[in-house]
């Protein structure tokens, strides 16, 4: 057997709690892996893992051999890497994670463009607003929004994104429109529930001067779309993404409230592991997003206060 081969296929099942979800990302059926795994523990003469109808896990032996294993896999990596360089062509399988809403929305096109410009490069794009360790999970790839605290993974910025507040012209019919940020707390401001901290904490800046204001609505969320659908059904005020925002405000169906006023940005980042470099699909596929979202600014050109 190749013990390279042995190695990585026992990464990849450490992953997973059970083999029936292993079997499921390597393609093959659950009995397939577990003859494997089987055949790896008698070569190497060792039990590396304990296994139930419903959960593996590591023995010691097997802590050992995936910590080592893993260090080896990323030293073979950066070495393919390095050697090949900027020269390598995109292939083999790209892991990507962005959030539900935008993901849809704008990731889904853009890697819709992707593959057919790589038709050697498999992508598996995961859409979900639940945070996801990238290493861990086994990610190459994440798109999230705003600055990444995290010092061990690198982030390349590929596209700018302003925040803005904006309301439906049926609301601010009704309701009137706010002159200045204290005007925010006597209107019904929709808010996204994003965490108890910052919960409807909006913090508007005007040259040197900053406010910050606690708002409330009659409806609050956790999901960006729906917050939006009742912005547009005229029940609120809502700070949303240019990039969400921007086809409503050029239709009309919103405007833009206190444009004198600008708020943190969340501007669209590339995240990626720093363990290793870039592979070439990698480095391929965050290249072409900053492309697509260059082509869809120019077809949103913002000037002064209008879309």
């Amino acid at each position: 057997m190749d013990p390279i081969s042995d190695l990585g296929f026992f990464v990849m099942v450490a992953k997973y709690a059970t083999l029936a979800r292993a079997a499921q990302e390597l393609g093959v059926t659950p009995s397939t892996v577990s003859k494997r795994l089987a055949a790896l523990e008698q070569r190497l003469g060792v039990r590396l893992m304990n296994r139930t109808t419903r959960r593996i896990s590591l023995t010691a032996e097997g802590e050992a051999y995936l910590a080592e294993g893993s260090t080896l896999i990323d030293e073979l990596n950066v070495l393919e890497q390095t050697i090949a360089g900027g020269h390598a062509v995109p292939r083999g399988l790209l892991r990507v994670h962005a959030t539900l809403g935008f993901g849809r929305r704008h990731i889904v096109p853009a890697v819709s463009r992707f593959i057919r410009d790589f038709p050697q490069v498999e992508v598996q794009l995961h859409l979900s607003d639940r945070p996801v360790n990238l290493v861990e999970d086994g990610f190459d790839l994440a798109i999230r929004f705003g600055d990444i605290p995290d010092s061990r993974l690198t982030t390349r910025t590929i596209a700018f994104n302003r925040r803005l507040l904006c309301a439906s012209p049926q609301y601010l019919q009704r309701a009137g429109e706010p002159m200045r940020p204290s005007d925010l707390q006597s209107h019904d401001c929709i808010v996204i529930r994003e965490s108890d901290e910052t919960y409807g904490s909006w913090h508007l800046s005007a040259g040197a001067r900053t406010e910050t204001l606690k708002v409330r609505g009659r409806v609050s969320t956790n999901d960006g779309a729906a917050a939006l659908e009742w912005a547009l059904d005229g029940h609120g005020i809502l700070l949303r993404s240019e990039w969400e925002a921007a086809a409503y405000l050029r239709s009309g169906r919103l405007r833009q409230v206190l444009t004198g006023w600008t708020l943190p940005a969340a501007n669209i980042v590339a995240v990626y592991p720093t363990r290793q470099n870039l592979s070439a699909r990698t480095r391929a596929l965050v290249g072409q997003l900053a492309d697509w979202f260059a082509d869809q600014r120019q077809r949103s050109v913002y000037i002064g206060d209008r879309w």
